[in-house]
């Protein structure tokens, strides 16, 4: 039987908080955590996959052991990205709701600098920061972080692989006499380092909803594909999934940027966020997805971190990632909250020898997806050509003589006669174009 809040010693303040948000039931990692962080003092590696709960399982009793007497900044949070960031301040507050008396403030990269300088001159209590931003601010000596009691490191592992400089320069600036509390979907070697390193010899080590990425309502699948028939095997995908949202990882910004012009070509509702974007483009981009006004996200996979969207029913991995922890990663963007998703790896000839490496290394079964044969791929393209016409907006500079002619040579025509001579033209252009393309292979 599940415990309760209660049982894990939650405050009834918080719990009001928590029924207000419809939370009731705590997950796996929240009943593991809580009475750790809440009734130990030892440091604390948890593992647990994306998408079960963290936040809450360091934030609820994070916030029962600030102590609001104490104006000082007591707990520094760290997560990867700003997206990442934000999210668990806007959790943080949540739960905070029936404690006004806490204070905490966000310092993230990608927005200006000063305003947060001048919120650091407030009382706070709690940090959430991305690396880069708060070695920035020790830099600049805007903030004073040498008497904190709690150092939270949330997906550690895409923190000491991406930006490790920024994690060092923090580290070196804490006390000693700290509890640290390291929340990790895998543990890399790089984590295990981390471990040794910088947290005490007598963690305590928690692990949760980790019975395999496979039996977390995920469907792992893979299509076989020619370098030249990808992009239409995706499209193919794509349009049978019309109004589902997804997620496409790509292993570059140049791959994300022209996968997402093909997308915008073909009139598919999507936007693309990596490094590269200003601040601003990707908030927008991810409120958009958010919201539900674009249903396709194309991403690398730092600038996905922080993607907390439940309604996300597959991801695609265009590009096979290099690591088995991309992979765990990626695939939990879908199946959150407890629902189920699909992850599908389009890959080629050569990259099936990898495929039983995933499985035994993550403990997960790949079953093939049927690609789509020739003929249902050329009527999907030809699908998606009558949706750009259909959304092509008219040329309002056309003359209304010449606009007469043309009318003039399809007047004796019905509609479907018209239908059937523009899709019997195009489909011959189509074959003409094959033509010429397979000439030049030869």
């Amino acid at each position: 039987m599940s415990k309760s809040f209660t049982d894990l010693g939650i405050i009834p303040e918080i719990q009001q908080s928590l029924n207000d948000l419809k939370i009731s039931v705590p997950t796996d990692i929240q009943e593991k955590a809580i009475p750790n962080i809440l009734n130990k003092n030892e440091d604390i590696v948890a593992l647990a996959k994306t998408g079960t709960g963290k936040t809450a399982a360091f934030g609820l009793p994070l916030l029962q052991l600030i102590d609001t007497n104490n104006s000082n900044i007591q707990a520094i949070i760290l997560a990867p990205t700003r997206e990442l960031g934000q999210q668990i301040y806007a959790n943080l507050n949540s739960f905070a709701s029936n404690i006004p008396s806490i204070a905490i403030a966000a310092i993230c990269g990608g927005t200006s600098i000063k305003p947060q300088i001048e919120r650091l001159q407030e009382d706070t209590h709690i940090v959430v920061a991305t690396p880069g931003r708060l070695a920035d601010l020790i830099k600049r000596e805007a903030i004073n972080i040498k008497n904190i009691s709690y150092f939270i490191l949330d997906e550690a592992d895409e923190m000491v692989s991406a930006l490790k400089d920024g994690l060092d320069t923090i580290i070196k600036q804490i006390p000693k006499k700290r509890r640290t509390l390291l929340f990790t979907a895998t543990l890399s070697g790089a984590i295990k380092q981390l471990i040794n390193n910088y947290m005490s010899k007598d963690v305590i080590q928690i692990e949760a909803d980790m019975e395999t990425v496979g039996h977390q309502g995920i469907k792992h699948q893979y299509v076989v594909v020619k370098p030249i028939e990808k992009l239409d095997v995706l499209l193919h995908f794509l349009a049978s999934k019309e109004r589902e949202r997804g997620i496409i990882f790509c292993k570059t910004k140049a791959a994300v940027n022209k996968l997402a012009k093909k997308l915008a070509i073909n009139k598919f509702s999507s936007g693309a966020i990596h490094g590269s974007l200003t601040q601003g483009i990707r908030d927008r981009i991810m409120e958009q997805f958010r919201a539900g006004h674009i249903n396709i996200l194309v991403a690398t996979d730092l600038a996905a971190r922080g993607i907390d969207v439940k309604e996300v029913s597959y991801v695609v991995n265009y590009h096979l990632p290099d690591t088995y922890e991309t992979y765990v990663h990626r695939s939990g963007r879908t199946a959150r909250a407890r629902g189920k998703g699909l992850s599908l790896s389009v890959i080629q000839e050569e990259e099936i020898e990898e495929i039983p490496d995933f499985e035994e290394k993550l403990g997960i079964t790949f079953r093939q997806f049927k690609k789509a044969d020739a003929q249902s791929i050329e009527e999907n393209n030809t699908l998606l050509w009558a949706k750009k016409i259909f959304k092509t907006k008219p040329n309002r500079t056309v003359s209304e003589d010449f606009k007469d002619k043309i009318k003039t040579v399809f007047h004796h025509l019905t509609k479907d006669e018209l239908i059937e001579k523009v899709l019997a033209y195009h489909l011959a252009e189509t074959a003409k174009d094959k033509l010429k393309e397979n000439s030049k292979k030869k």
